[in-house]
């Protein structure tokens, strides 16, 4: 496709991710296939828009060079849009717990017959690392207290070796009709069945482990790979790591990292930057320092004639980058000045004086 993603949703290039998302609602509820009068070649535009211009990275390409690099379908693409591939169908709800497909938005008002999939509630916990851990990366081990598929039945809940049965409730669909009225006239819709969790059958025995939930809160200890180079703030995305769900696909464990400071090296980028104290001798006549960088001992060498503010740059010794040069280690000059001088010192001094100096 070579249209413009911003004028398919009809909104400005400016346009914020919120008001893109109101957009694609409304034009998707228009044209969605199912819907009498519905337009699929025109929901399969939209939804490809949608799926670029809600991804920040995917948006960033689009604006730059009118394609997308990162995966999903976009104007020049090699692959164009398959489908809904990579579309992140879980933006639609503000919290876990959710049924996920474009049945969301309006498959109860029209009695949509798509089987809907269950997915458990995301999780989101902080974790606090040390400077030099966010440096050069880190693996840490956490403990999540959370709904975990159980690990005696699998998932099925049902007791080892006993037979599955129809469910009694929907007569095995996984599905149950309901009706309701409107001031439009009164509607179909399907719901999945909250007996059998939408599978259609349940255990002949219940699993003791679980009670024939399939799932049990337990605490679960989790592997967290902190990549080198991460900022204060940012999130890492665990998929799959969240909350499971009966006969469903669990969510996402979400760590946000918080950087303890460092007393004397701060990160810019993939610089790592410190202040140096330099005394005056060593700033006229040049010296040799000791620099100690996250347990790295380097020699620092203090050129004759440094100046006030002036920065040194020692190439190589900054931050990690994947698949490229590490960062450089900048020092940036403080000269200090004595607090007081001898009679010895100051007639030094004074000779300076007459020197120019």
């Amino acid at each position: 496709m070579n249209d413009d993603y911003y004028k398919i949703l009809g909104v400005e290039k400016n346009t914020s991710k919120d008001e893109i998302k109101q957009a694609f609602r409304k034009l998707a509820h228009k044209y969605h296939p199912d819907k009498k009068g519905g337009d699929e070649a025109m929901f399969k535009k939209v939804s490809e828009a949608y799926s670029v211009l809600s991804d920040d990275k995917k948006r960033a390409e689009y604006d730059a060079y009118g394609k997308v690099f990162s995966g999903g379908g976009a104007q020049g693409g090699a692959g164009g849009f398959n489908g809904f591939e990579g579309f992140d169908f879980s933006q639609f709800s503000e919290q876990g717990g959710f049924e996920f497909d474009l049945g969301d938005i309006f498959g109860d008002f029209f009695g949509s017959q798509r089987r809907k999939t269950k997915r458990g509630n995301d999780i989101v916990i902080d974790l606090q690392i040390d400077f030099k851990d966010s440096i050069f990366g880190v693996e840490r081990k956490v403990f999540v207290t959370k709904n975990s598929v159980c690990d005696i039945c699998n998932g099925s809940g049902a007791k080892e070796g006993s037979e599955m049965e129809i469910c009694s409730v929907c007569n095995g669909n996984g599905q149950i009709h309901e009706t309701k009225k409107s001031i439009l006239g009164t509607f179909s819709s399907v719901k999945s069945c909250e007996h059998c969790n939408g599978s259609g059958r349940v255990p002949k025995t219940k699993c003791s482990n679980c009670r024939g939930a399939g799932i049990k809160k337990e605490q679960s200890e989790i592997k967290i790979n902190v990549p080198a180079g991460i900022n204060d703030g940012e999130m890492i995305r665990m998929s799959g790591e969240g909350e499971a769900i009966a006969r469903g696909i669990s969510g996402d464990l979400y760590v946000k990292i918080h950087i303890s400071k460092h007393e004397s090296l701060r990160k810019e980028g993939n610089n790592l930057v410190m202040n140096l104290n330099v005394k005056l001798t060593d700033a006229l006549m040049g010296s040799d320092y000791n620099v100690d960088v996250l347990g790295e001992k380097i020699k620092l060498k203090i050129p004759a004639g440094v100046s006030f503010g002036e920065i040194l740059r020692m190439k190589g010794m900054g931050v990690p980058v994947v698949g490229g040069k590490r960062g450089d280690l900048l020092a940036k000059i403080n000269i200090q000045m004595p607090n007081k001088l001898s009679r010895k010192t100051k007639q030094l001094v004074e000779e300076l004086k007459k020197e120019g100096i």
